[in-house]
């Protein structure tokens, strides 16, 4: 065993402790005082060992990506490899939300209390509706909106008006859509590293951005969506960087325009796309116009919400509000800050543990070289902190306390690329795909 592999192998069984540690303290925490609000902490889950009709399929989807998955992405031309991933990734969040059965795995879900489709007939008169939005949001006043409404700007729900309105009705609709947007997410990340780093890095990260754990949590929830919009928003700005192209700059802002309106935490994904920035400076400063495109993108969303009656600032201020009236206010910052970091070991896998222990290696090699020695590898590290101080900051700002295996998959599909810097990736992989099969398999997971 080599010294990387061995310090590889602490560092996943530091992050297994974090794990135990969260699981038994919570436990104790539910057990004696009753204000997680979890039945099986730290995941928004209860202990429910079962099987379903889409268990065969997400068996052999794992062995086939464990035995073929890494010599598939080394040897397609990069078009297919790009389309084989989205179909894999596509075919695995489905298949994993399948055990639970197509009603409670995949058509239910967004179907229930507290989600998106309970309030679509209220959205007969869209502009209406935006001008009346806010004063829905906090708890007691009339006809206070489900808490995923309520919590979401308006862009949020109204994707599910728009499928509704377009004939596409009701939940399986709607999680097929998420299902298979939230797919793309994976191909915005390939597309991102191929552009900032180099090829082979993406190639050797595209079988774990398929097989994630987190794909049990993609199916099906609107947060893979958002992912997906989120991931679009940095993989267009790493190609309008790299090729230098006002329009794709646009579509970069126009996107994250979107993206700030689809959820209030998502602003984060600014960290990101100011790594992009740092990486590409060198195309920036060729051409400025790229800022100037870019922020003319991103004017366009909050205009029209504004315009229509809609004021993203205000309803913040309401949901933060809402937060703290609900569980948000009772659950206690002091566990949920360390064990929301045991959720997101959970759904990136120990293999991502391992990898940003090395991507910790390639920024440290970057620094003893005394200058901006930005190889591929130091490239791709620094895109990867980005993502992790912008989870980081989220879970410190104490907004999201429990579900964050849910919230923060916009933020853990970039921690997946780490995975690239691993040797004998077959290995780490079948480590992947067991714990989202374990996951998936053990625990009803719901939101």
């Amino acid at each position: 065993m080599t010294r990387s592999l061995r310090r590889d192998l602490y560092a996943v069984g530091a992050a297994a402790l974090l794990v135990v540690a969260a699981v038994l303290v919570g436990r104790h925490i539910q057990d004696t005082r009753h204000v997680l609000y979890v039945h099986w902490p730290p995941l928004l889950a209860r202990w429910d060992p079962h099987m379903g009709p889409g268990t065969p399929a997400a068996v052999l989807l794992a062995v086939a990506g464990v035995a073929y998955g890494p010599s598939l992405a080394a040897r397609l031309t990069w078009p297919a490899l790009l389309a084989t991933a989205w179909a894999a990734a596509a075919a695995w969040i489905l298949s994993l939300a399948l055990v639970d059965g197509w009603h409670r795995g995949l058509a239910g879900r967004l179907t229930t209390r507290e989600e998106y489709l309970r309030v679509i007939g209220r959205f007969h008169d869209i502009p209406a509706t935006l001008r009346d939005f806010t004063h829905h949001i906090v708890a007691g006043t009339p006809a206070p909106w489900p808490a995923h409404v309520a919590g979401h700007p308006p862009a949020a729900t109204l994707t599910f008006v728009l499928l509704d309105r377009a004939g596409l009705r009701g939940g399986g609709w709607a999680g097929m859509w998420c299902v298979l947007t939230g797919a793309t997410a994976c191909v915005a990340v390939l597309v991102a590293v191929r552009a900032l780093a180099d090829e082979s890095l993406a190639r050797g990260a595209a079988p774990f951005l398929v097989l994630t754990p987190a794909a049990v949590w993609f199916g099906v929830s609107a947060d893979g969506w958002f992912a997906a919009v989120a991931a679009w928003t940095v993989a267009l700005l790493a190609l309008a960087v790299t090729r230098r192209s006002p329009v794709l700059a646009a579509a970069s802002g126009l996107l994250l325009g979107l993206t700030c309106y689809l959820s209030y935490g998502l602003t984060l994904v600014a960290l990101p796309l100011l790594a992009v920035l740092l990486l590409g400076r060198d195309g920036v400063r060729a051409r400025p116009v790229l800022l100037a495109a870019l922020l003319a993108g991103l004017a366009v969303v909050p205009v029209v919400f504004t315009l229509a009656g809609f004021d993203w600032w205000t309803a913040y201020h309401l949901l933060v509000t809402r937060y703290f009236q609900g569980v948000g206010g009772r659950r206690p910052y002091g566990y949920w800050v360390w064990a929301n970091l045991a959720c997101t070991v959970l759904i990136t896998g120990p293999a991502t543990v391992a990898g940003l222990r090395r991507t910790s290696v390639a920024l440290a090699r970057a620094k003893g070289a005394g200058g901006p020695r930005r190889t591929a590898r130091t490239r791709l590290a620094l895109l990867v902190c980005a993502a992790l101080l912008a989870l980081l900051i989220a879970d410190l700002s104490g907004m999201s306390k429990a579900e964050t295996e849910r919230i923060w998959l916009p933020f853990a599909m970039w921690l997946l690329p780490a995975c690239a810097y691993l040797p004998r990736p077959r290995a780490w992989l079948a480590a992947q795909a067991a714990l989202a099969l374990l996951l998936n398999h053990l625990l009803l997971t719901g939101w």
